[in-house]
């Protein structure tokens, strides 16, 4: 989740509460073609797009052949969820809207059935991974489009200074705390954490869920069943002791309460941190912005309660259109411009921090390195689009996890927070499992 200050030249935050429902009429180009005249208002989380700006050239591709211009107005990440649902309450949500998607929370998200157009019968559905599907969907219809390939976190460090140390890539919490310590004792921060972004730190935690299943192949269909109760999860618990010892050592450094993601690179490329957790794309926009790091970043696993498996996250953020939009058929026109062949491709070579589009046709750019480490590792889907109720709390969660740090409440108290918010969002979602 990074913003770059290009973004602010070309999106207006979406902060205010005016209308956004876009007007307009149709005129003549000068090639005679008949061109329309509509403004389609596109809102989004800072995540939701591309940091690089290539969705906002494509629509400005799309304009230049359409007259349809996509106005985008853009929310902090931390602020999104909450606003779009007060927008689409109100009846003032944008013509598109870009949510995060899950196969358990989209109906609390955004009410597909009466919010969102149905977009089913598209031809471009049929196009996209079958795997990235029920995140969109609901009562067997689908409402969105996405672009994003599967997700994963992992740690990227600093060759370098693991040479230098004598060091190796752990592989168990141990030996990441032994690395920690090395690397500490230096006067360079272990692992680079951006607290002030919110969400970052709720990472660790959930992404391990391939642990979780290892010790209990069955674990996650018996928290959606509510036959146990996810704070008697013990690696849960496990990780969250380990990442409260990793702060009161010291190895995400002094400044990680007000260290943003997006100030990672440059912390990394200066030598002043020697490991970050990010996902795919991030090392290779490293070396487009700071090139003297080409060739000297490696990856593990997230070793969190001595984790060996990596988490697959399918699922990601994804738009939908407006079904209360006057201009709902020109917003699905915008997303079959999307969904061309030419413009998927255009997506991914514009976007340095993506290795591949959930779309088959599109070959994925990732390393051969990366494949040849993937290719060694179990992989699990991540808790987040596992479990229920998990997801809608993620930032609920962080603003935990910051005061588990602060010495505000132990790694017990958070384990009760994230079980009493699962059980009031099943009750409030009349979930049968917690009806029994």
């Amino acid at each position: 989740m990074k913003m770059k200050t290009i973004l602010a030249t070309c999106m207006t935050i979406f902060l205010t509460t005016s209308c956004f429902t876009g007007c307009g009429s149709t005129s003549k180009s000068t090639s005679g073609t008949t061109k329309k005249n509509i403004t389609l208002t596109f809102g989004s989380h800072q995540s939701g797009l591309p940091t690089s700006g290539i969705v906002q050239s494509i629509a400005k591709d799309y304009e230049k052949e359409t007259g349809v211009k996509i106005d985008f107005q853009i929310s902090p990440d931390a602020q999104w969820r909450d606003l779009l649902k007060t927008k689409i309450s109100s009846g003032e949500a944008p013509d598109i809207f870009c949510a995060d998607a899950d196969p358990f929370s989209l109906y609390d998200r955004v009410r597909p059935d009466t919010n969102v157009v149905d977009l089913t019968n598209e031809a471009f559905v049929k196009r996209m991974d079958p795997s990235v599907l029920p995140s969109i969907s609901y009562n067997k219809k689908v409402y969105g489009i996405t672009f994003s390939g599967y997700k994963v976190y992992w740690y990227y460090y600093n060759k370098k200074i693991f040479k230098d140390l004598g060091l190796k890539a752990p592989t168990t919490y141990q030996e990441f705390k032994d690395v920690a310590a090395k690397i500490k004792a230096t006067g360079v921060t272990p692992v680079y954490e951006g607290m002030q972004n919110g969400w970052h730190q709720v990472l660790p935690l959930f992404e391990t869920g391939g642990n979780y299943i290892q010790s209990d192949a069955k674990v996650y269909d018996k928290l959606n069943n509510n036959t146990e109760n996810i704070k008697d999860v013990k690696g849960l618990k496990t990780v969250l002791t380990q990442l409260k010892e990793f702060q009161t050592l010291g190895y995400f450094g002094t400044d990680y309460m007000s260290n943003t993601v997006e100030g990672a690179e440059k912390a990394f490329a200066d030598g002043k941190a020697a490991m970050v957790l990010d996902g795919f794309g991030w090392e290779q926009n490293l070396a487009k912005d700071f090139p003297t790091t080409k060739g000297n970043v490696g990856v593990f696993v997230e070793p969190w309660g001595d984790n060996k498996v990596l988490g697959i996250n399918p699922a990601s953020n994804a738009y939908f259109a407006n079904a209360k939009s006057k201009n709902k058929d020109e917003a699905v026109k915008f997303f079959r411009y999307l969904a061309k062949k030419e413009v998927l491709q255009k997506r991914l070579d514009g976007d340095p921090n993506s290795l591949q589009v959930c779309w088959p046709e599109i070959k994925p750019k990732y390393p051969q390195s990366y494949t040849d480490y993937i290719a060694t590792l179990k992989k699990a889907t991540v808790v987040q689009v596992g479990v229920k109720y998990i997801d809608p709390q993620w930032m609920d969660v962080g603003k935990d996890i910051s005061a588990m740090y602060s010495g505000a409440m132990s790694p017990e108290q958070v384990m009760d927070s994230i079980s009493k918010r699962r059980d009031d969002q099943a009750k409030l979602q009349k979930d049968p499992s917690w009806n029994k």
